[in-house]
């Protein structure tokens, strides 16, 4: 006969187990673009043409703070069904590892419009837009440059608790790449924030599970050196 495992439980166990709910405001992103020289060599012109987007190791911070929506990642199991190994039983076995294809963000965009521009530049890198003038031309064409140079595995989310003690989740995206920038309406009724929504293509994710000891300073609003270095550096870079 099956037995059970149901027993009285104290108050102080579900306060331990139950009352301490991860909450979904406390998370970073980091949306660091491919570190090749042809990359940097596309943005330093960019810059110099004044371009504000295209200075983006100044401007991490603005970006990692202005994203205010983001998803962490799922995945899935390809699976095959056997039929007729045994009688009268249908199996299903799993093959293969499915990530999900896009991974979207939304931002808040900045009175200076830098997160469109920024994201606007990494497109126009992956298309070969090199020549401003010459896209308006009837005849423009340009070359898609090699996956390789505009593909980025230095984006991720980190996902951290209100005080920064315990275990926290980063997600790696693997050969990631910007693929759409969706349309922002704009009118003349009652002012909202401008929000800009970016998706994301990537080939997989590699999920770390970090430990933040020593925590966060209330009283200072600070947190220790561990624990920021975890925030800031998730793989160590």
């Amino acid at each position: 006969m099956a037995t059970t495992n149901a027993r009285p439980y104290r108050m102080s166990d579900i306060k331990s187990k139950l009352l301490q709910p991860a909450l979904t405001s406390h998370y970073v992103c980091q949306f660091n673009p491919p570190r090749n020289d042809s990359f940097k060599n596309f943005f330093n012109q960019r810059k110099s043409a004044g371009f504000l987007g295209a200075d983006w190791k100044s401007n991490q911070d603005l970006i990692e703070l202005s994203c205010c929506v983001a998803s962490l990642p799922g995945s899935s199991l390809a699976t095959i069904d056997i039929n007729g190994d045994y009688t009268g039983v249908s199996e299903r076995h799993a093959y293969r590892r499915q990530y999900d294809q896009n991974a979207d963000f939304t931002f808040y965009v900045d009175k200076n419009h830098y997160i469109i521009d920024y994201f606007e530049n990494w497109l126009s890198f992956i298309v070969g837009e090199n020549n401003i003038e010459g896209q308006r031309s009837d005849t423009y064409s340009y070359r898609i440059n090699f996956p390789q140079d505009y593909k980025s595995s230095n984006l991720s989310i980190t996902k951290f608790e209100r005080d920064y003690s315990g275990r926290n989740l980063t997600y790696q995206f693997i050969n990631a790449f910007p693929i759409s920038i969706n349309s922002m309406p704009v009118s003349y009724d009652s002012s909202q924030l401008l929000k800009c929504t970016v998706s994301f293509n990537y080939s997989r994710y590699v999920l770390d599970r970090g430990i933040i000891e020593g925590n966060f300073d209330v009283d200072n609003g600070r947190l220790n050196s561990t624990a920021q270095n975890l925030i800031n550096n998730p793989f160590g870079g």
